[in-house]
């Protein structure tokens, strides 16, 4: 693509593997767009997030993993505790943006003052810096240029954001697949979720629905291509709302919207401890980000 240029760098290993970066998009099951819940409830439904982040906390303590927290300001705000507790515990503190509004709904300057103000909020809450971004719904694309140089303005070194896939919700399948630089000769990068290149298309395999929806074996075999056949890591997420599975469910959805949702929900956070194991991971910061990062 026209002026993103490729990262190049040394990949990191351990113990003979190839290190992929876990990440965690911290919001609540009522922030997710299948669910279609209206911002003026959101105060008014019951809050699972902050139990549920502490049982992903717990789940990569015991696995010595450390990971990114992509976290709404809306949340930070609410439970500023869970904030400091994921930076005390070792792991990345990055913004997801204030109130899981889509990069492509804003202007440019609705999109400055959301990432300001959550920045700030993190910042203050945690007492640390915050480096990375990551777009509600993965919603920065062709019709968002404009976001890359905000985020650079704003202070952030990286970006999340991209899925060169086709999606009905976001999507940019001809971005590049592994990290890059969206602003030519700047420092800025943007680390694109991960996807697997079967024939001419992109297949997702980075995390999340995909990952609940499609047997284990399929997001094994595709990470360990990429580790092995393309020699990048790979970027995984999931929300700590899938690993609840009694979280309150919602009437009326499109048959879609349910299935996006609620598949696999049970199965999900035994799905996570055995990927784990299975591969190597750490901080997005410390796998992709130029900046040395010390250790905890």
């Amino acid at each position: 693509m026209d002026g993103m240029t490729p990262k190049l760098w040394l990949p990191a290993r351990r113990d003979g593997r190839l290190v992929n970066a876990m990440s965690v998009d911290v919001e609540d099951y009522f922030h997710a767009q299948a669910l279609g819940i209206g911002r003026h409830r959101w105060d008014r439904m019951e809050a699972r997030v902050e139990n549920n982040t502490r049982r992903i906390l717990d789940l990569l303590d015991e696995a010595k993993v450390s990971a990114t927290f992509f976290v709404l300001g809306w949340v930070a705000q609410r439970h500023p505790g869970l904030v400091r507790h994921i930076v005390g515990a070792g792991h990345e503190l990055a913004s997801h943006g204030w109130d899981h509004s889509r990069v492509d709904s804003q202007t440019p300057e609705q999109f400055r003052a959301d990432i300001r103000r959550s920045k700030a909020l993190l910042e203050q809450t945690a007492g640390v810096p915050v480096h990375g971004y990551r777009a509600a719904t993965f919603s920065i694309s062709h019709r968002t240029p404009w976001a890359f140089s905000v985020l650079a303005e704003e202070g952030f070194a990286y970006s999340s954001s991209v899925y060169p896939v086709r999606h009905d919700y976001y999507g940019m399948p001809d971005a590049p697949r592994f990290a890059f630089h969206p602003l030519g000769g700047t420092a800025f990068e943007e680390y694109p979720m991960t996807s697997v290149r079967v024939g001419n298309r992109n297949l997702p395999c980075g995390g999340g629905g995909y990952f609940r929806l499609l047997p284990y074996a399929f997001s094994h075999w595709a990470m360990q291509r990429i580790n092995t056949h393309d020699r990048q890591p790979c970027i995984f997420y999931f929300h700590p709302w899938e690993i609840d599975s009694a979280q309150p469910r919602q009437s009326g959805l499109p048959l879609k919207s349910r299935l996006r949702h609620y598949t696999n929900l049970d199965r999900m956070e035994r799905r996570v401890r055995r990927l784990l194991g299975d591969f190597a991971w750490d901080r997005i910061d410390r796998v992709l980000l130029d900046a040395p990062v010390p250790s905890h």
